[in-house]
């Protein structure tokens, strides 16, 4: 039930980000839907969806493999249960 919950939350953002690739690809060809009054305030409203949704991937993404310890030493997070050597 976890995995399909998981899976839900991860479709959700995918279809934002669809949204957006077809309402910035549709201000291209000059198609204007009903919500949006001009097409560049189309193309705007698209970009963020498109970004929302991948950026909400992308963390998911780079939070799993944090835990798991599978991603480069860059994007590890300091452990601060170390003692740190100052002077």
């Amino acid at each position: 039930m976890i995995r399909i919950i998981a899976l839900i939350i991860m479709v959700i953002p995918g279809l934002i980000a669809a949204l957006g690739i077809k309402l910035m690809r549709d201000m291209v060809f000059g198609v204007l839907h009903t919500p949006f009054p001009y097409l560049w305030l189309q193309f705007l409203a698209g970009f963020i969806f498109f970004l929302a949704g991948l950026g909400f991937i992308a963390g998911f993404i780079l939070h799993r493999d944090r835990k798991r310890n599978k991603v480069q030493a860059i994007f590890r997070i300091p452990d601060s249960s170390k003692k740190q050597n100052r002077p």
